[in-house]
């Protein structure tokens, strides 16, 4: 792991998690990111649920019984129950998704991904406000103030990474609007000296 620090921290703004470094692997890792596109993965990142921080959970239960008929289950089934503090997290503390048949209890399992995301497009709320800030990272994620590789990734488990453009670039505009213009052009910079490096290395003949 290479990771570098920012020189300042970042905050979300949704108040945490606060990022202080990088973990250089995001802008070397790759992934397919055209996840709607997919045909071969069968929306594997939904078959563990997700972590969801508490506040998140509430504003889930406050959509009302049109969102409750259209996931199809009771708010008391879509958590676990188990609470964990952790400051990483806006509410200064997190829950789980239950997973129901395999699949986390919002997937969509009549077409593909995730229905509070398909939720708030059809009725035109931001899923930023919704949809669990690990699932909108997806595939990167924070750890200990470090922006780093979502661990699917980095042990070759999931199914689309490998191909594609690097994790930072599928992400690139989900981090702007949590973390904001300022912390992108840093991440940007960055993106460029790992690009430079390539290129370097890719010039210099072997040794014979």
């Amino acid at each position: 792991m290479n990771v570098v620090g920012l020189g300042r921290a970042f905050q979300s703004i949704l108040g945490a998690p606060v990022i202080r470094a990088v973990d250089m692997r995001i802008f070397a890792l790759r992934y397919f990111t055209r996840c709607m596109a997919c045909d071969f993965c069968s929306d594997q990142c939904c078959n563990y649920g997700v972590d969801v921080d508490r506040g998140n959970m509430d504003r889930l239960r406050a959509l009302g019984p049109g969102f409750e008929a259209f996931v199809g289950s009771p708010p008391s089934e879509w958590f676990t129950g188990d609470l964990h503090d952790d400051v990483e997290f806006p509410s200064g503390a997190y829950g789980r998704t239950r997973t129901v048949y395999g699949k986390c209890v919002f997937a969509d399992r009549q077409g593909r991904g995730c229905r509070i995301h398909a939720w708030c497009l059809d009725h035109g709320l931001d899923y930023h406000d919704y949809k669990p800030l690990v699932s909108t990272l997806f595939p990167v994620t924070f750890e200990q103030g470090v922006l780093v590789p979502s661990p699917e990734v980095v042990d070759g488990t999931l199914l689309c990474s490998g191909d594609g453009p690097a994790l930072y670039d599928g992400v690139r505009g989900e981090l702007g609007h949590y973390f904001g213009e300022a912390f992108v052009a840093l991440l940007d910079g960055l993106r460029s000296s790992v690009r430079s490096e390539a290129r370097r290395s890719a010039a210099v003949p072997a040794r014979r």
